[in-house]
């Protein structure tokens, strides 16, 4: 049975059920930090309910993945487990089970302030937040509590689990461990994944990003991989009966509409690009610390406490960037790319860009692009009959949730009228140019 701990009431679980050694890291700095880190980095600024921190979902991530555990480990709903998916006694089921809740409970320590807004710009090459996480979970004040719970739990299982294979600095895990990672970050259902959707639609207020994932949850099993001619194999994989397959279309789509309503919203992504900019200017040598103390140091409410700072002192470094965030006067958005246009030219908003830039200045204009793939996810399905196909072979959705694709040049609000009238009488040029 569990130690007797804590229910800590959560809005989207109803409950977070914490054992009595698990508070004690709960407790500790790398993880109080995330009170201090919103999950949606400037999106408050759109959506005003968007306040919500990585704490609660770190949490909300460490619950479902325990849920996820036992699901996928009762040996009354496993059936016949594929090779390398071991039968477990019950001191090893308590152990992972207790690194699976860890590693949900961890893996997004390495945050930067305001989460994802301005990490790949600012953080130095070979560095990103996964590899943040994954040194300060063996660092002593995380291996610390980890090595106190009954039983001791290894920092560096909890480590290569919260990151998975493609981000853990050892490269490939062993099939026990890939299997359990893939609860927390495999790109078909991962819990981390379930919680922030269903978290992030609820402080938004929209409803698309909400999906049935409790469904999902009691549906996963640990079933045979099947090889690209969808043959059972001997390795094992994550999976779901086939009441589940609905429950993970729903989720894909609600990533998806997530993504192109919420997460790429014009307006969050130009206020990301300022704090860049007053980044920049602020951070020592315009780059985050990547050193532990620096890093635990820095939060939202410094760099929220500085960009005040600096908005009211013309001299401050970053002045007119922390001006325009805290008045909430951020650029205006110039030209957005259009599926006609990109026909016409697939560089259009690059041609847009480059001559506005040339037309009113580089300090007067910004530019975001990039792209969300849908992407195709594949895993076994195991029929009522028990036989299994892959999710391609039963979902008329997989492969077809397109790309979500943007391209958006925002211009000083100084020149905004002036310039939306060069643009409606040069845009054909431009393009065609």
């Amino acid at each position: 049975m569990p130690d007797a701990g804590r229910e800590l009431l959560d809005p989207v679980h109803d409950f977070v059920q914490v054992e009595e050694d698990e508070l004690r890291l709960v407790d500790a700095r790398p993880v109080q930090r995330l009170r201090r880190i919103h999950q949606l980095a400037g999106s408050f600024l759109v959506y005003p309910g968007a306040t919500h921190r990585r704490f609660e979902h770190s949490l909300g991530v460490m619950e479902l993945a325990g849920r996820v555990f036992d699901t996928v480990t009762d040996p009354a709903r496993a059936g016949d487990l594929a090779d390398g998916a071991p039968a477990l006694d019950a001191g090893e089921r308590r152990y992972w089970r207790r690194a699976v809740r860890m590693a949900g409970l961890c893996h997004d320590l390495g945050h930067l302030p305001f989460s994802h807004a301005a990490e790949h710009q600012l953080l130095p090459e070979g560095w990103s937040h996964e590899r943040l996480s994954y040194e300060l979970i063996l660092s002593d004040e995380v291996a610390g509590p980890l090595s106190e719970m009954d039983p001791p739990v290894q920092a560096e299982d909890v480590a290569r689990l919260a990151v998975g294979e493609k981000e853990s600095p050892n490269g490939q895990l062993p099939t026990w461990l890939r299997l359990l990672s893939g609860i927390i970050v495999s790109d078909a259902f991962g819990v981390d994944r379930m919680d922030y959707l269903v978290r992030d639609a609820l402080h938004t207020g929209v409803t698309y990003g909400r999906f049935g994932h409790q469904r999902l949850v009691e549906t996963l099993r640990i079933l045979p991989a099947l090889d690209d001619a969808g043959r059972a194999t001997a390795e094992p994989d994550l999976g779901v009966e086939r009441g589940g397959t609905g429950a993970v279309e729903a989720l894909l789509m609600a990533r998806y509409f997530m993504f192109s309503q919420v997460y790429l919203h014009r307006v969050r992504l130009i206020y990301d690009q300022h704090l860049i900019d007053f980044l920049r200017e602020w951070l020592p040598e315009g780059r985050f610390p990547t050193d532990l103390d620096s890093h635990l140091a820095l939060t939202d409410g410094a760099v929220d406490a500085a960009v005040w700072s600096a908005a009211a002192d013309p001299s401050a470094p970053g002045h007119r960037w922390a001006r325009i965030l805290a008045r909430r006067e951020h650029f205006k958005t110039l030209y957005e790319l259009s599926p006609t246009d990109a026909e016409c030219n697939s560089e259009a908003g690059a041609a847009v860009e480059q001559a506005a830039r040339a037309r009113f200045g580089d300090d007067a204009v910004r530019a975001v692009r990039g792209e969300s793939k849908g992407g195709k996810v594949e895993f076994p399905v195991r029929l009522r009959d028990g036989s299994l196909e892959p999710f391609s072979a039963v979902s008329g959705l997989s492969g077809k949730i397109p790309d979500t694709g943007y391209h958006y040049v925002y211009i000083d609000r100084a020149v905004h009228e002036q310039a939306r009238e060069w643009l409606a009488r040069n845009l054909n040029k431009i393009i065609s140019s």
